[in-house]
């Protein structure tokens, strides 16, 4: 009973459209010379934009060089002034530590210079711990550390 009402679908008469199978190009914007060409004129561009920055960039660097020349014998006069200040403090803290012990000259050990085969005129550096003998540990833990880790 339920066969009598099924009708199979069939193509139309004559059959259907053929299929579009055909390759659609695209439509072409730009030929090759263009695109040199235009390659070209993006690259000469560039290159003139970046000699530009170079030399400005040469200039700043100049100007920044003649202002640490001009600002270094200031700086180095600085440091030298702060060294000497540090130098005098440990020699009057030594002073003041060394007073009661007999015998005791202050940049000697028991009254024997520290460097014999030098005239007492000349100076020599202390040791970075003896120059930081008596300053905040902050600072000496930062030279400390600066010169290790940056030399």
């Amino acid at each position: 009973m339920a066969s009598a009402g099924f009708k199979q679908e069939m193509p139309p008469e004559g059959g259907y459209s053929p299929f579009n199978v055909k390759r659609v190009p695209a439509r072409t914007l730009l030929s090759g010379y263009k695109i040199f060409a235009g390659y070209g004129l993006i690259s000469a561009f560039s290159m003139y934009m970046y000699a530009q920055g170079y030399s400005r960039m040469k200039r700043l660097e100049l100007e920044q060089y003649d202002g640490d020349i001009a600002l270094e014998p200031l700086l180095r006069a600085e440091k030298d002034r702060l060294y000497l200040k540090q130098l005098k403090k440990n020699f009057e803290e030594e002073k003041r530590v060394m007073k009661n012990v007999p015998g005791w000259k202050v940049g000697t050990y028991y009254g024997e210079p520290l460097y014999k085969t030098m005239s007492p005129n000349y100076h020599v550096d202390p040791p970075m711990e003896e120059y930081y003998a008596h300053t905040d540990p902050k600072k000496s833990d930062y030279a400390w550390f600066y010169w290790y880790n940056h030399f």
